[in-house]
């Protein structure tokens, strides 16, 4: 890996760990790379690799979903000299109220300075900067976010609060249990895969902003500014071209 190279990608300039900078690092890396599944759509290889991701999302612009984002960024935190772990999530299914499998989504654990935070960059429209552990909050244009201590301390919600029903909705399960890049590989295949899989359905790719967000699916463009969300229909294959290039760079489509 090229550590330069990667800084500039994400916009951030090199400096020594610390919460700050982690802060930082998360942020920047969720506003300058966007969580996309064009290559499941494209019927496109997800290796997990750490060489083949860094080539994808570094030299080649890409983006990802949470195996490839928070696997690469996880290399990168390690090389600045952070003490990080990769974790398996359970992902929250709100229409039939249960977690899904324990590899179903990729997240990172930091310990700085004796403290543990989640970070995660690869989890679409959710937190933009680290969560201590075991209950810590954190809030951002895109929301109020805060981690719940379950099974007597032996593993984690992350809840997101929804002010329209006044209540903390989960978004995933976790424990702190370190895993392999290989750990994820059976389930990251059928992810990428399955016809009863969200990320086989259609296109989408998303980027934070400054203030708000930008989404992009096969029908429609919803950009987000400060919590009001403007919408525009996609009428055919070139409208989504033409948004993927002005919105998300280059490599696009």
């Amino acid at each position: 890996m090229n550590i330069d190279h990667y800084l500039n990608r994400i916009g951030v300039p090199l400096r020594q760990p610390s919460l700050h900078y982690l802060a930082a690092l998360q942020r920047g890396h969720m506003q300058r790379v966007p969580f996309e599944n064009l290559s499941v759509m494209r019927g496109e290889p997800i290796v997990l690799d750490e060489g083949l991701l860094y080539a994808k999302i570094v030299e080649r612009g890409r983006g990802g979903f949470c195996y490839e984002l928070n696997g690469t960024f996880g290399w990168l935190l390690r090389g600045l000299g952070f003490d990080v772990v990769r974790i398996a999530a359970g992902v929250y299914n709100q229409r039939q109220g249960e977690f899904g499998p324990t590899f179903d989504h990729m997240a990172l654990l930091v310990t700085l300075n004796g403290e543990r935070y989640l970070v995660d960059v690869g989890f679409g429209d959710s937190a933009r900067g680290p969560i201590r552990l075991p209950d810590g909050q954190t809030a951002d244009v895109s929301g109020r976010y805060r981690l719940v201590s379950v099974d007597g301390g032996q593993a984690f919600v992350l809840q997101k609060e929804i002010e329209e029903i006044g209540d903390w909705r989960p978004q995933y399960r976790f424990t702190d249990q370190p895993r392999a890049l290989d750990d994820y590989a059976a389930q990251c295949a059928d992810t990428a895969t399955s016809p009863d899989s969200h990320f086989t359905q259609g296109a989408i790719c998303t980027i934070a902003t400054p203030d708000g967000r930008i989404s992009l699916s096969d029908n429609s463009l919803t950009i987000t500014r400060h919590g009001r969300k403007e919408q525009r229909p996609i009428e055919d294959r070139a409208a989504f071209e033409a948004c993927l290039r002005r919105y998300f760079g280059p490599p696009f489509p």
